[in-house]
This record gives structure tokens, C-alpha cells and sequence, in this order.
């Protein structure tokens, strides 16, 4: 494949490198992160078709079994995790591929906006999730009148404005610094602090905001969903029968293995970014693509295998094609 030499001409752009003493290896890197990407975007494009065909059908109630919240919450999820993945992955090919490495000072603050509050969104999704499952093994009976379709989208619009009134002020920040000549940025993607350090200016109130916004919004999210586990936890010990038991921790399964994909490398790619100076560049940009390549991959994938009603209806409209 031909690859150009394209920098840009605006001297006040960006210029991202890409993955920092891998550039010779940039095309056979690209190949497993477009094969995750297309797989993502396949995957969660479908739990978004199956999803909206089944509500666009007039079935009695009881044939509505992609009708309920947590199928709501599924698609919000998607969302998300296409959101992820897109906000960094176009232009990270574009450098791999054609070596497009330019990128103005708005589009990088605009991609910065998009990607971490899109995250926050995606952490947002993961409480309310965590929620849905407290109600339906603790309080089964009220589920249907607590937790409707449209509590569900009101949550989701709080999520979303909570992503934008904590992630907006860090691009914010960011545009009123003033840059040194050296513009270029060791990373596939324009990340916060990345960017923060090609500012001549002192960057302690952006460092230490992103530190805060990471601590407290994981934190408080972690926190949520540990307090509604430990509840459901505790009424699954005081069921006393096995099969019920058995079948509440299964409802749990799903959720808990998404929350691993999702937080282990978001925290373990911030915090080793912001305190692992002993470890090599190349790898901090490895994990932080990752990070935007696997949830989005494998969510979709743990939600059709473990949920039968939503494995039922992908097989029908596979082989209706």
C-alpha cells in the first residue's frame, strides 16, 4: 500500500504521529484494529436493527420481548460504544494507512470533546444498568412501574448532560492556552493531557481537572454499582431456592462481565498515562486504543450469546436474509 507523506500546511494545526517508534509497523498494526473496528460496528449496528424492527412490529404485549427497558438501556449502550470507537479510529487509519497525520487545533478539541464525553455517557449507561438489575432481583414486583421506557430515556438524558457539563470545560481550557511551536502530538487521537503538554503555559488547573474529572466520575460510577451489587448480593443469599438463586446471579453474569471490559482498560490505560513514567510510549497508545476497540467489540458479542431472547431474534433475521 502507498503511503503518502501529507503534513500540514496551517502552521497553527496538529500533527499526531501516530504509534510512537512503530511507525514502520503502522500497516500491519492497522489490520487487527480494522478487523475490531468493522466487527464493533457490525455487531452493534445489528443489536440496533433487531432492536428497532421488534418495536416497529405490532405484536401482543406478551410476543414483546425486545420491548422491555433493559433492551432500551442495550441500544443506549451501542450507542456508546459506536460513538467510542468512531470518535478515534477514522483518523487513526487515516494515519496508518495514507500517514494523514494533520489535524487543526478545532477538529482536535472537537474530537477530545466527543470522545471523553462520550465515555462519560458510556459510564453513565453502565449505573443505570447496574440499577435495572437491582430493581428486577430486589424489587421484581415494581419493576414494570419503576423502571419504564420512558424513566429509562430521562435517565439516559441525565447521563448526557452530565457527559457535557463535566467534559466541556476541559477543551475549554485547552483553547485558551497558548502552544508551542513544537505541535506534535505522540498519539493515534488528540487525548487531553497529550495535548496539554505542547502548551507553553502552566497546565496544573488541566492536569489536575482531568485527574478530578477521572476520579470522580469513575469513582462515583464504580461506587454506584458496587452499592447496587452488594444489595442484589444480599437478597440473592436470602432466596432460598437454588434454582432461583441460580437464576438471579445469571441476570447478573452479562452486566458484570461488560463492566470488566469496560472499566479494567479504561482505568489501568489512564492511570498508567498519567503515573507509568518506566513505561514505553508505544505501549500507553496501544492500551488507549484498545480501550476504544475491545468494549465496543465484545459487548454486543456477551449480550447475544448470554441473552436468549436476543440471540432468538438475530438468528430469524440472519436467515431471512
Amino acid at each position: 500500500m502507498a503511503v503518502f507523506n501529507l503534513t500540514p500546511s496551517d502552521p497553527s494545526a496538529f500533527i499526531l504521529t501516530g504509534i510512537p517508534g512503530l511507525q514502520a509497523a503502522h500497516i500491519w498494526i492497522s489490520i487487527p484494529f480494522t478487523v475490531f473496528y468493522i466487527i464493533g460496528l457490525l455487531g452493534n449496528f445489528t443489536l440496533l436493527f433487531v432492536v428497532r424492527k421488534e418495536q416497529t412490529l405490532h405484536k401482543p404485549m406478551k410476543e414483546q420481548t425486545l420491548h422491555k427497558p433493559m433492551y432500551l438501556l442495550l441500544c443506549m449502550l451501542a450507542l456508546t460504544d459506536i460513538g467510542t470507537s468512531t470518535s478515534v479510529m477514522p483518523k487513526a487509519l487515516c494515519i496508518f494507512w495514507f500517514n494523514l497525520k494533520g489535524i487543526t487545533v478545532g477538529g482536535c478539541l472537537t474530537q477530545m470533546f466527543f470522545l471523553h464525553a462520550v465515555s462519560v455517557m458510556h459510564s453513565a449507561v453502565l449505573v443505570t444498568m447496574a440499577f435495572d438489575r437491582y430493581v428486577a432481583i430486589c424489587n421484581p414486583l415494581r419493576y414494570a412501574t419503576i423502571l419504564t421506557n420512558a424513566r429509562i430515556a430521562q435517565l439516559g438524558l441525565v447521563g448526557l448532560i452530565r457527559a457535557v457539563f463535566f467534559v466541556l470545560p476541559a477543551p475549554l481550557l485547552l483553547s485558551r492556552q497558548p502552544f508551542c511551536d513544537n505541535r506534535i502530538i505522540p498519539h493515534t487521537h488528540c487525548d487531553h493531557i497529550a495535548v496539554a503538554k505542547l502548551s507553553c503555559g502552566d497546565i496544573t488547573v488541566n492536569r489536575t481537572y482531568c485527574l478530578v474529572i477521572l476520579f470522580v466520575i469513575m469513582g462515583l460510577d464504580l461506587t454506584l454499582i458496587a452499592l447496587s451489587y452488594g444489595l442484589i448480593i444480599k437478597a440473592v443469599f436470602r432466596i432460598s431456592s437454588k434454582e432461583a438463586h441460580q437464576k438471579a446471579l445469571n441476570t447478573c453474569t452479562t452486566h458484570i462481565c461488560v463492566m470488566l471490559t469496560s472499566y479494567t482498560p479504561l482505568l489501568f490505560s489512564s492511570l498508567t498515562y498519567e503515573f507509568g513514567q518506566g513505561i514505553a510510549p508505544h505501549v500507553h497508545i496501544i492500551l488507549a486504543n484498545l480501550y476504544f476497540l475491545i468494549p465496543p467489540m465484545l459487548n454486543p458479542i456477551i449480550y447475544g450469546v448470554k441473552t436468549k431472547e436476543l440471540r432468538d431474534k438475530v438468528v430469524k433475521y440472519i436467515c431471512r436474509m
